[in-house]
């Protein structure tokens, strides 16, 4: 059921592609990912693939000449998100940027940016590419849910070696995906769903609250010592109206009112948890005095976790922006506190996301020897990772997975990404193609030249060799 899922979502991409050959070889190197143990660089795939005394040149160029189309790849990839989300849900995306580290100092598209894995208060910098991940969050189960990728777009800083695509800020990338998801679901038929976003505090700026396109609504993080200003009194004399009213308070300053919190119970993770909250506004941001905002503020909670050995966990407050949409009335949300509070949740989903592509996949690790694949190599990563675990959900849902081998462990109530990946393989392995390289040598000596050649294939690719 999971390998003939997966190949009914890959046969949907096959418009991306020119020739039926290339599209073979693109299925090829989406196969060889799974069995590549060592980098997943294009040579290591296809030692995986068993193909060592093979000229791989016509893969490398999948990626240095213009085989397939990433505008067309990623837009088949959207239609098949659709097939899992109602028209009268909100189609919930997620924006991040993420940083590939590089080593070249000369590769188009790097450039010095801070380094994650430093401390904070002495932070530093390192050799990386910057793109904008866009998200699908599919409809959540139990309060359950993942961050499937849809488009990485290169949002290269201005100092950064020259590339084939411009130059772009975080914020300008995120509306780019903004705006490419808004189009999709128009072109679908789709015109009146409401798209939400989630947003970190960088998308917060006068250019992403402007460009923000109708039917869509923006969940950014605020810093807590932010201003807004308060809606404009009516007119009363002459002269041109007030655009902004007066100066709110600041987003930290609710936190100390502990009367105004209140309190509510959100499944997340199969478990209800009480979170306090407030609701201030509507409020108007600085430049745009046009499009009004709520404030919603969520207290943080401490708690200890376990009896024999007692863990103090903490959860920091977070201030969060939500588009507000005018009535005949009063201002209002799009979506309910509840709703908010339990997608603002699963933000964590795009780090979770980020790490996957990191170490099962390995974005990153293509070699790029010209422009064009150093831009389309992360995103290509990004596709692979998006149609094995799409394939997944469509399997088994979120809650509903394969059993465990182990006997000692019921499990999770969701399934895990290593089950994700040993399932792929275990189906592979079971067709003819792959089940070649497995069968047992005969008794006669002479014959076993062929399977010792796969074995050392799998070794090599195993051990970098």
């Amino acid at each position: 059921m999971l390998l003939a899922t997966l190949m009914q979502i890959i046969t949907a991409h096959r418009p991306a592609f020119r020739q039926e050959r290339t599209f073979r070889r693109a299925v090829a190197l989406l196969v060889g990912e799974l069995f590549a143990f060592a980098r997943h660089t294009v040579t290591q795939v296809l030692l995986a693939l068993g193909m060592h005394d093979t000229d791989g040149t016509a893969f490398y160029r999948l990626f240095s000449r213009s085989r397939f189309d990433e505008a067309t790849l990623t837009a088949c990839l959207c239609r098949e998100t659709l097939k899992r989300c109602s028209k009268h849900d909100p189609y919930v995306i997620g924006i991040d940027s993420t940083q590939i580290p590089r080593s070249s100092l000369t590769l188009p598209g790097t450039s010095w940016l801070h380094a994650l894995r430093t401390a904070v208060v002495t932070r530093g910098i390192h050799r990386a590419q910057r793109f904008v991940h866009c998200a699908w969050l599919p409809p959540r189960v139990k309060g359950f849910t993942r961050a499937i990728p849809l488009r990485f777009l290169p949002a290269f800083p201005p100092k950064a070696a020259p590339a084939d695509v411009p130059s772009a800020n975080e914020w300008e990338g995120g509306l780019a995906c903004i705006r490419w998801v808004r189009q999709q679901l128009t072109a679908a038929g789709r015109a009146a769903q409401w798209v939400v976003v989630l947003a970190d505090g960088a998308c917060a700026t006068v250019g992403m609250w402007r460009g923000v396109p109708a039917q869509v609504a923006l969940i950014v993080r605020t810093a807590r010592n932010r201003c807004r200003s308060l809606l404009p009194p009516p007119p009363t004399g002459r002269g041109r109206p007030r655009r902004y009213g007066k100066r709110a308070p600041q987003p930290a300053s609710w936190l100390t009112k502990q009367e105004l919190f209140r309190r509510k119970r959100v499944l997340v993770r199969g478990r209800r948890i009480a979170m306090r909250y407030q609701v201030h506004g509507p409020y108007l941001c600085d430049g745009v005095p046009d499009h009004a905002v709520v404030l919603i503020v969520v207290g943080g909670a401490t708690w200890q976790r376990g009896k024999r050995r007692p863990r103090l966990g903490r959860r920091e407050p977070a201030c969060s922006l939500v588009t507000a949409v005018q009535t005949d009335t009063d201002w209002v949300v799009p979506l309910s506190v509840g709703q908010i509070l339990a997608w603002v949740w699963q933000r964590w989903e795009r780090e979770v996301a980020h790490r996957e592509l990191n170490a099962g996949v390995g974005v990153g690790q293509n070699q790029c020897w010209n422009k064009r694949s150093a831009v389309v190599s992360g995103p290509w990563r990004g596709w692979v990772y998006a149609v094995l675990v799409l394939a997944g959900y469509r399997a088994w849902g979120w809650i509903r997975g394969p059993t465990r081998p182990e006997r000692w462990w019921r499990g999770a109530q969701r399934w895990r990404f290593t089950t994700l990946w040993r399932s792929d393989r275990a189906a592979l392995w079971g067709t003819a193609a792959c089940r070649s390289l497995w069968t047992t040598s005969t008794d006669d000596w002479l014959n076993k030249e062929h399977t010792i050649i796969a074995l050392t294939n799998a070794a090599r690719a195993a051990a970098r060799a």
